[in-house]
């Protein structure tokens, strides 16, 4: 029991990371992450094994996803920050582009990216967290990759045709 325990006090650090990245908000990480040990305490007996990183990612995942259904049912409203006025210089205005590719991407492959780029998951890891074969989280990391660098570059966004 004391190691099921310390295997996820020592991942609370990359579930910290994990979840500022995905929500880019610190409260609602740190919520994101209080949720996501309170399921996993109270689920240690679904764990049957493993890499205890894997599943509590998962748990993450899923839970971020059902906030963001949740959202999705309600108005949006944003803010108008001081920040919002376009830079022109400044070592900041590289790190706000990025900011913005990545949140011009879709949840599935912003997941992907961030699992791979900051927490250092292999391919098969993070197909074990987002349940989807592996050849799916490499083509959401090919198409994450190609969209950053197509906003990073200028580029407009292609627009797809309905038929």
């Amino acid at each position: 029991m004391g190691g099921f325990r310390q295997g996820i006090e020592s991942a609370i650090p990359a579930l910290r990371r994990y979840a500022r990245a995905l929500t880019r908000n610190v409260e609602l990480a740190d919520d994101l992450v209080q949720d996501t040990l309170v399921r996993a305490l109270r689920s240690e007996h679904l764990f049957h094994g493993g890499d205890i990183r894997s599943w509590l990612y998962t748990i993450l995942t899923n839970l971020n996803r059902n906030r963001l259904r949740a959202l999705a049912r309600r108005p949006a409203l944003q803010a108008i920050d001081d920040n919002d006025a376009p830079a022109t210089a400044g070592p900041e205005a590289g790190a706000r582009d990025i900011e913005r590719a990545l949140a011009s991407l879709v949840e599935d492959q912003r997941t992907a990216l961030l699992l791979v780029v900051l927490e250092g998951l292999t391919y098969r890891e993070v197909a074990e967290v987002q349940a989807v074969p592996i050849g799916t989280v490499m083509s959401r990391l090919a198409r994450a990759r190609m969209q950053i660098k197509a906003y990073l570059d200028g580029e407009r966004p292609a627009l797809r045709r309905i038929k």
